[in-house]
């Protein structure tokens, strides 16, 4: 099926794992030291951002003064603590293994690097990817296309050769914006 690709460009979270739930827990208890509320809803448009950036629009949704960098710091530090125990593979892990050796292939996600290498490794995925690019990797995040240029880039295909899998309305946008065919897995 996906044949006519030179690249496989994967996002991580909710597309090969299924991190969310655990995503939520640690937002519920970071948040609930500074009496923060979210919702869940809005929270779920911003999937594919940097933790700061999901940190400043629950700040601004709370009109507090809290620096969003410490916030997603704190956030960052609990989902490390838990998502080891808790995360597993979705079931589009099996579309990676497929073409494993037959493409080159990437991990694009919006998490930060640390967390996405050691889940990944955790997991014993790590070795079906030939790069990952994380939010700490880019200076523009998603929706802007610079990670799955990286991507595109650091495993040699040219961006119009690839698709990208994805499950977030940013990560939808930042393919369309790097030239590159998408598969929106909230379809599949």
């Amino acid at each position: 099926m996906y044949e006519r690709y030179a690249g496989l460009i994967f996002d991580m979270d909710g597309t090969i794992l299924d991190t969310e739930p655990t995503h939520l827990k640690a937002w519920r208890e970071v948040l609930g030291r500074y009496d923060l509320r979210f919702d869940e809803q809005a929270m779920a448009a911003l999937n594919g951002s940097p933790t700061w950036r999901i940190a400043q629009s629950i700040i601004e949704l709370n009109q507090a003064s809290l620096d969003p960098h410490s916030l997603a710091r704190e956030k960052t530090d609990v989902v490390k603590a838990i998502l080891l125990e808790t995360v597993r593979p979705l079931p589009l892990i099996e579309v990676v293994k497929e073409w494993h050796g037959r493409r080159p292939m990437a991990v694009g996600t919006g998490s930060e690097s640390a967390i996405a290498e050691a889940l990944l490794n955790h997991l014993g995925l790590r070795q079906y990817f030939d790069a990952v690019v994380a939010a700490d990797h880019v200076k523009q995040h998603k929706p802007a296309p610079d990670t799955f240029l990286l991507c595109a880039e650091l495993i040699g295909v040219a961006p119009e050769k690839c698709v990208v899998f994805e499950d977030a309305d940013f990560g939808i946008e930042a393919a369309r914006l790097a030239g590159m065919d998408f598969v929106d897995v909230r379809l599949l």
